[in-house]
């Protein structure tokens, strides 16, 4: 068993909320996970270490870093899918918590905006900061800091009703208020400096922020399977078969591909699996690739499962003649390996 998984196989689109809750309890209790909410070119990310102090509450983990609140209402769907990342043997596995378009939608603010103190902080003490909307129009986040200090406050408020401008961003960086992102599905609060422009993220909690990919107004990656209708609120990271928290390799872990397996299983889209299920059969038999799935979340779905087969001991020969058949479009690969870029 995974942590908040039930046994029984079924498709996400039938899952209960209780089924919602234990799944999002189970992994919230687990240092492993990753979480993010927010829109491409616009993501709060919470991760934390092994052993880190935290504090806990109902849907709630606080580091001293930063912290999240998942609170799904009812409607909430958990899509479970597969992308690939780059040119080599990888892929990315996340669970997307949706909701019907109209209860995902946020403000959409376009403008610097003042919204005064943020009763819902996570820490009581910051409950008398003064939350600020950043102003980037996404549809699904509102992307917020939180000011405490007169003098950024004042800048704030200067700003207020005109664009996030050069200069109103770089004094952001310089004063590293807290970032909040709030979702129809919870908040990320990001307590750590905000890094220069040619620093690295953090490795815990930490946001993104990229106007190029914000201007294209994406709420997700066109390969990744959000029903129609619905659009993706926030997204859990499990524990990956290939890759620590930080992105960095680790030795292939058949266990953490058996638990994802399940999600798929419980949650994933069907689609997919059906697709997953025949490349795996006609790999094994040494049949020739047919013809590649219509749509870009088919083609991801084949390409995954090519790669994960590379993992678990499928003939080479096979699989370069599918490589050579069904490789991905460029479009559909993340060469960098950021999970939020789908």
């Amino acid at each position: 068993m995974i942590p908040g998984v039930p046994a029984a196989a079924g498709g996400g689109q039938g899952a209960g909320m209780d089924a919602v809750r234990e799944l999002l309890t189970g992994y919230l209790d687990d240092p492993d996970a990753g979480w993010s909410m927010g829109a491409p070119g616009a993501i709060a990310e919470f991760v934390r270490l092994p052993g880190e102090p935290v504090t806990t509450g109902p849907g709630t983990v606080l580091t001293g870093r930063g912290g999240i609140r998942v609170d799904p209402p009812p409607g909430t769907r958990p899509v479970a899918y597969r992308t690939p990342v780059g040119p080599a043997e990888h892929w990315n596995h996340a669970v997307a918590l949706c909701l019907p378009a109209d209860a995902a939608r946020r403000a959409g603010r376009t403008a610097v905006t003042v919204l005064g103190p943020d009763a819902g902080a996570l820490r009581a003490d910051d409950r008398d900061g003064v939350l600020v909307d950043l102003g980037l129009g996404t549809p699904t986040v509102d992307a917020c800091v939180r000011a405490a200090d007169p003098e950024l406050l004042g800048r704030l408020r200067e700003a207020q009703g005109g664009p996030l401008d050069g200069g109103l961003t770089a004094a952001l960086v310089s004063a590293g208020p807290h970032r909040v992102f709030l979702t129809a599905a919870g908040r990320v609060e990001v307590y750590a400096a905000i890094p220069p422009p040619d620093g690295r993220s953090p490795d815990g909690p930490h946001t993104h922020l990229l106007p190029d990919v914000l201007r294209a107004g994406r709420t997700h990656a066109a390969t990744v399977p959000v029903p129609a209708g619905y659009l993706p609120c926030a997204h859990l990271y499990p524990a990956h078969p290939l890759t620590d928290l930080t992105g960095g390799r680790r030795p292939f872990d058949a266990g953490r591909l058996a638990a994802f397996d399940r999600l798929l299983a419980r949650f994933g889209d069907p689609a997919q699996r059906a697709i997953t299920a025949e490349v795996t059969r006609a790999v094994h038999a040494a049949q020739r690739p047919g013809r590649r799935p219509a749509d870009a979340p088919g083609r991801a779905a084949q390409a995954v499962a090519l790669r994960v087969l590379a993992h678990t001991g499928a003939d080479p020969d096979v699989l370069a003649t599918w490589r050579g058949r069904a490789a991905p479009e460029p479009d559909l690969l993340d060469p960098g390996g950021d999970r939020n870029a789908g």
